[in-house]
């Protein structure tokens, strides 16, 4: 009979512990538990085989010099708040464990415990396969997209956020206390799940070009941006208007990479676009008309730029302009994408054949390109590089796969050299139709 239980409220791997419990074995298991366990369990037989004339007397050794503190709580809420003290002065919880443990004496109270247990084991699952990449925890994350619409309903446009625990304690975790709260986190959740998976059913072509161009903008803001646009315009089903939404996308495609270069602090980036959230919510139409730039300023100042790889800016712009050519298909998140130079840093270096280096880091000689691909073409000269945007067969009859960047085919069925010629005019063409983009969307006077 077992003597020990986990009534953990979402505990994903109570199978695993319970079987350790029955059969002492957790070399298959992968849990948390299963490692703790491993760990203490492979240095009790190094003890064991360093020092087998003491191993009799080391389980009497613990149990003399270890204190096995039982706590009693006499109600729920009581338990709650010794669980939520005594990990504060250990490891951190997450602030999800903590907005976890408050919609569990909720759900509780209403009779449905049980049902809230599976509910938050799905929105973990979703949650850990869209959010793997951010510097918080994924359930985190989605708590956070969710209260930039909270924050918007509530009319705060203040730049200065606050941290999401204090955000959400207010009055006793009301937001919490409240059912619709986790079934909105439940719909935000899966629509950011159709994202990821750059779901057709859910979005056109169009949008899903949109958004495959937004994965790589310049900072994270647009992610809240779209949560408050989706939160406030979806209908019963979970949809959105397709026009309405892509002229959205567009205009925050616009608005955000401009910024990015006339303001590039993340912080700067927080006035216009709060204050967007709110027109959003009202109902009203997203304009940045307080913010609007000039022609001939973004103009210099993007030939003026220089864009180096390292720059986030950089891989936001040639994935913009990689989709600009009517030619390119949806391509495909995962693997990512690189920044390849068309024209050789090291052919620059052996033939120091550009006139003005700068060009060497121009937009112009910038393109999207898979990492595989970049990585075999990266140091050839544009001869031997086109090959590789094209698809070859090696000497071992392997099929080489070319690029999905229809811009690097064409350019390779087209020119037998890429000089810095070519560099100044296609740098100039970018930046002549970057500029017609924000004029079509009303960004620029």
């Amino acid at each position: 009979m077992l003597k020990i239980d986990s009534e953990v409220a979402t505990d994903k791997e109570k199978d695993e512990f319970l079987d350790i419990l029955r059969t002492g074995d957790s070399k298959e298991q992968k849990s948390r538990y299963a490692k703790n366990y491993y760990f203490f369990e492979s240095k009790i037989q190094d003890f064991k085989d360093k020092y087998p004339h003491y191993f009799a007397h080391l389980p009497t050794r613990i149990m003399n010099n270890c204190i096995l503190l039982p706590i009693e709580a006499e109600s729920q809420d009581t338990a709650l708040r010794i669980f939520s003290t005594l990990n504060d002065r250990g490891k951190p919880l997450s602030d999800a464990d903590i907005f976890k443990a408050q919609f569990y004496k909720f759900y509780s109270s209403l009779g449905k415990k049980d049902w809230f247990i599976e509910k938050w084991k799905e929105l973990e699952k979703i949650c850990e396969k869209i959010f793997n990449s951010t510097s918080v925890t994924p359930m985190d994350e989605l708590f956070t997209r969710y209260m930039y619409f909270i924050r918007a309903k509530k009319g705060i446009k203040s730049s200065t956020t606050e941290a999401l625990r204090k955000f959400y304690e207010k009055d006793g975790y009301a937001i919490l206390k409240n059912e619709k709260t986790l079934e909105d986190l439940e719909v935000l959740a899966k629509f950011w799940n159709d994202v990821s998976k750059q779901e057709g059913d859910r979005f056109s072509d169009r949008i899903l070009r949109c958004l495959f161009v937004l994965n790589y903008a310049p900072n994270g803001m647009w992610t809240y941006f779209v949560s408050v646009y989706f939160m406030q315009n979806k209908d019963a089903d979970g949809m959105l208007d397709d026009d309405l939404f892509y002229t959205f996308l567009n205009k925050t495609i616009g608005f955000v990479w401009t910024y990015a270069i006339t303001n590039p602090s993340v912080s700067a980036l927080r006035t216009p676009v709060y204050a967007e959230m709110i027109n959003i919510v009202n109902d009203k139409p997203v304009t940045f008309d307080a913010f609007r730039f000039d022609t001939d300023k973004v103009r210099n100042m993007f030939l003026n730029f220089s864009f180096k790889n390292p720059r986030p800016i950089t891989k936001a712009m040639v994935t913009w302009w990689a989709y600009q050519s009517d030619g390119q298909e949806l391509m495909p998140l995962q693997p990512p994408f690189d920044i390849e130079h068309i024209y050789p840093t090291k052919r620059q270096e052996s033939e120091q054949s550009l006139g003005d280096e700068r060009n060497l880091e121009a937009l112009g000689n910038k393109a999207l390109l898979e990492k595989g691909i970049n990585i075999r073409a990266s140091d050839y000269r544009f001869v031997d590089k086109k090959k590789y945007y094209l698809g070859f067969t090696n000497s071992r009859n392997q099929k080489k796969d070319g690029t999905k960047v229809h811009e690097l085919r064409e350019l390779a069925n087209t020119f037998d050299d890429f000089t810095e010629k070519d560099i100044v005019a296609r740098n100039s063409k970018i930046i002549e139709e970057f500029l017609e983009f924000l004029k079509n969307n009303d960004l620029i006077s």
